[in-house]
């Protein structure tokens, strides 16, 4: 999963890279909208590889990764062809972390009061004026093919100007693609776009020390002002997280108990992050490695295990399967299969959060 977090300027985006990923990435000193990108990538806790691990003792164990982009402060407006770049990149993330600004510092300069859902709403117009403006140059191209359409054929053209004319109309009223309801087709026929209003976005409040007791109710406060679809709102503090993150994992612990944290952010983060993209994992185990699978909720087996390998889904027979609670109860696959726990799935077998796979198939 590829997650781009993005902000305006001095929201304190590089701080909440850096907590979330363990870096060090420079914070910018000024209001600039040109620093540069930071990448990092970041293993997805799962306590589930470790119970597997002890019980398998693999040679490795494998967790999944999210990887993290921290993009130049939020402004779509620019013609500028270094931001045209990050633009075009930033359409390929998965999904959205928006950094808004609730910390008060006066040494960290802003524009006027602090106000996150002002700060939000900002963002959401560039993410809008730029979908809006590729939508004008589709609907351009549509109409001029359809002049050169013979008439018996003008059908499906005509069905894509009229769902684009609908997103001209949603987005000129501020509506982002995510909240227009849209079918399996078209939401396929959309998806090469990669509209930037039509990605999940979790709003990350970054809170001063003092503010962490009342994460909740900013939480409250930033859901109410943005309630758009495929959207969540999370908290941290990024300058304690960061440093929490630079620190051994014994001092880290004393730290948080001190200012009454009980968990790092950077799992709250992508266990939300994973909600708002349907993401779960399923589980191989074995005496080479232990390893987490991610796919969209929804997914068969045979497509599942493609995710692993390629061959396996084009080769697929069956897949061997028992639920992680259950392996765990019966303390071996040995014992799972004595008892009836494992199980044999065909080609439509929905795979679940936790299922230990083992896929069948011939070469």
């Amino acid at each position: 999963m590829r997650l781009g977090i993005i902000g305006l300027p001095q929201s304190g985006k590089t701080t909440v890279f850096n907590a979330l990923t363990g870096g060090e990435a420079p914070l910018s000193a000024g209001s600039s909208y040109g620093q540069e990108m930071h990448v990092a990538a970041v293993k997805v806790p799962d306590e589930r590889l470790d119970r597997l691990t002890e019980m398998f003792r693999p040679r490795k164990t494998i967790p999944a990764e999210v990887q993290y982009t921290d993009f130049p402060g939020v402004g779509f407006g620019s013609r500028d062809k270094a931001e045209a770049a990050w633009v075009g990149q930033l359409r390929t993330m998965d999904a959205l972390v928006e950094v808004v600004r609730v910390f008060e510092d006066e040494r960290v300069p802003h524009e006027g009061p602090i106000d996150p859902a002002a700060d939000l709403e900002k963002v959401h117009l560039d993410m809008i004026v730029s979908d809006l403006a590729m939508v004008e140059r589709r609907l351009q191209r549509l109409e001029a093919d359809l002049k050169r359409t013979r008439t018996g054929e003008r059908a499906p053209i005509e069905a894509e100007i009229e769902l684009f004319q609908q997103f001209q109309d949603k987005l000129e009223a501020g509506t982002p693609i995510r909240d227009i309801p849209l079918t399996e087709d078209q939401e396929r026929a959309i998806r090469g776009f990669q509209f930037l209003s039509a990605k999940p976005i979790l709003v990350v409040a970054n809170l001063w020390e003092e503010q962490i007791g009342e994460a909740g109710a900013i939480e409250a406060r930033l859901s109410a002002a943005y309630p758009h679809q495929k959207t969540a709102v999370a908290s941290l503090s990024g300058k304690i997280e960061m440093e929490l993150a630079q620190l051994s994992p014994e001092d880290a612990e004393t730290f948080m108990a001190d200012l009454g944290i009980t968990e790092l952010a950077a799992g709250k983060v992508i266990r939300r992050s994973y909600d708002l993209t349907g993401l779960i994992s399923f589980l191989t185990v074995g005496e080479d490695e232990v390893r987490a699978w991610p796919v969209v909720k929804g997914t068969k087996a045979p497509p599942a295990a493609g995710a692993i390998h390629g061959d396996l889904e084009k080769g697929f027979i069956r897949a061997e399967v028992v639920a992680y609670d259950d392996l765990i109860a019966a303390g071996s696959l040995a014992e799972a299969r004595r008892r009836g726990l494992l199980r044999q799935e065909g080609r439509n077998y929905v795979v679940q959060d936790g299922d230990v796979i083992n896929i069948l198939f011939s070469r």
